[in-house]
Formats: structure tokens, sequence, C-alpha cells
């Protein structure tokens, strides 16, 4: 039973003290309230947080408590072996013979479009080129004229990135350090990429189509642009199966001379090609050249799209990260 509950003096360390009673023992509940539950202040509140309730005599437990903690942030609460609750629901407190734990799927709508914000198109194609190789530190200028979009945005995903702390500011610049947690948070509110999806059938197959296709592949600015996606990329990639479908991401004018050199016709049924026409061209500059005149979406890219193609590109995907995206931890 909760016996008391008083807000302390600043400069405790805390801002809660609870009383609780157990068995006729008494216990003490220090609680530490922030406004943010982003991981990176998180970490810094959490040492604060266990040294104070560590000083007081008997120890108190520690309890984090913010308006939404992230699994991140729940991962580290629990590193540190402090207690946490937020008011949405989750809440982790373990001491004596207490134990509570309650796990919720609701992120709130301001920390739901926060999210999927770092995942836009422009702030994708900055994410793309961090992934490209982890381990470089990049100055703002520099990822800016790579990933073609404009320093103030650079700064805000840079922002958002150190906030959940899947990177860091080093004395050479911005440093992915969890990769793998960024590509798995990506993965989960993936939306691919917007534009036209068209299907077409031809009678072109194996390697006849090949030959004609690379004849139209290209992802640079000024040419009709086409590229191999998903399944198609991932062959080229790591082979894993084909399907019978061939997909790509093209362009106006990549459409158009994709029609031209596949014999392609509008198909409403049976179709085996498939071509999105893409709204955003940021993805064209993350493509890769696996074998002359073969170009296709990035490993990260194709990989996204795997995810998002139904059980046999979930394994193809898997297939995929981890032969291409294994980065040492």
């Amino acid at each position: 039973n909760i016996e008391k509950i008083a807000l302390t003096e600043p400069g405790s360390g805390f801002d809660i003290l609870a009383e609780v009673r157990l068995d006729n023992e008494r216990r003490f509940l220090a609680c530490e309230v922030k406004s943010v539950g982003q991981p990176r202040h998180v970490r810094a509140a959490l040492l604060q947080l266990r040294k104070a309730a560590g000083e007081m005599e008997p120890p108190a437990v520690p309890v984090f408590i913010a308006p939404y903690l992230s699994t991140e942030a729940q991962a580290l609460c629990r590193e540190f072996d402090v207690g946490y609750l937020d008011l949405v629901g989750n809440a982790w407190v373990e001491f004596d013979s207490v134990f509570i734990e309650r796990q919720v799927d609701t992120r709130p709508p301001v920390i739901q479009r926060s999210l999927k914000s770092v995942f836009k198109p422009k702030s994708a194609q900055v994410l793309r080129v961090l992934l490209r190789d982890p381990g470089r530190a990049w100055r703002v200028v520099d990822l800016a004229s790579a990933s073609d979009v404009s320093v103030g945005h650079i700064s805000n995903v840079r922002n958002e990135l150190v906030d959940r702390e899947w990177a860091e500011i080093t004395g050479e610049g911005l440093r992915l350090t969890r990769p793998d947690d960024l590509l798995d948070a990506w993965r989960d509110d993936y939306e691919a990429p917007a534009g036209e999806y068209l299907s077409f059938y031809t009678t072109l197959h194996g390697a006849a189509f090949e030959t004609a296709a690379r004849t139209a592949l290209n992802a640079q600015p000024g040419h009709p642009r086409a590229i191999f996606a998903s399944f198609s990329a991932a062959h080229w990639l790591v082979p894993y199966g084909r399907v019978p479908t061939q997909y790509f991401y093209a362009d106006e004018r990549g459409v158009e001379r994709l029609r031209d050199v596949l014999k392609l016709s509008p198909a409403r049924s049976g179709s085996n090609v498939a071509v999105t026409v893409l709204k955003e061209q940021g993805l064209f500059g993350d493509a890769v050249e696996t074998a002359p005149t073969t170009v296709c979406t990035s490993p990260v890219q194709t990989y996204l799209d795997l995810t998002a193609a139904g059980e046999r590109g979930r394994e193809a995907a898997e297939h995929l990260r981890k032969e291409a995206l294994s980065w040492k931890k």
C-alpha cells in the first residue's frame, strides 16, 4: 500500500518520493519525472536518479517516469536496473516481492509523427547515405551534398538520430552507432515510395528479358531512369529465388524506355512486369550497379521493399540482410 507521496526539494536528484508498506516493512520509491523520453535524455537522467536513490537510507527504489518511453528507452531503464512507467501504460517495477510489468503497442500521435518524419523521402535520402557505410563520420555539408538535401534538413535528421541514440556526433562528424536498430525501426514503419503503379505483360523471358532490360537501365540525371527493384534487384544483389514478376522503379521517360525495349503491353491480369513511376526522384541517387549496365536499388532499399512483399518477400529480405547488411558491432 502507498502510505505517502511527497514532492522533493530542488537538488535532491529526483522529483517524487513515495512511501509504500509491504508486510509491515517500509520502502521508498524515488521517482524522476521528465517531459521527454528519448533515449539520449533518459540515459543522462538514469545516472543521476540511481545515484540519488542509492544515497538514501535505506536505499530507495529508483523509478523513471515520462509521457512515453520507446522500447529503446525501456531497455535502457532495465539496463540501469531502474523501474519505469509512462502515461501510455508501459511499466516495469521490480523490488523485494513486487514485480510489475506491462507492455502496450500504442504510441502517442506526436511520437508516431516524429518517428515517421525520420523516414519520409527527403530524410530517407540521408539515411540511405549513412547506411552505405555506418562506420563513416560525416560533416553536415558533405552529408548534404551526398544526399542532395539541404543543410537545414540534415540538422533535423541528425537531431532525431542522436536523440534516439542511433547516431552520435564525434569530432569528425555524425556517425551511426546502432545501424541495425535504425534499420529495424525503418522496416517496422516502412512506407513504399509514392508513385504510380503500372502492370504490364511481356513475352520476353529469362536471358532474353535480362539482356533487353539492361539496355534500358540508367539512374543518372538527364537520362530516362529505370532500375531493377524488389525481387528483381535482390536477384542481382544476393540471389535467393526467382518470382514470376519483374519489378522496376522508373521516371516518366524511363517507363517509356521500358515499354519500348521490353515490348510491354498493359495488363489488368496475368501481368509479369510491375513498374512504379516514382513521385520523388531521390531514390535513384542510391542505386547500385552490380554488373555492367545492371542498375538496382541498393541493398537497404531492396531489403525494405522485400519486407513489405508478403511472406516470400520477408524470407528473401532476411537472406539479403544476412548476406549484405551485416555490420560490425
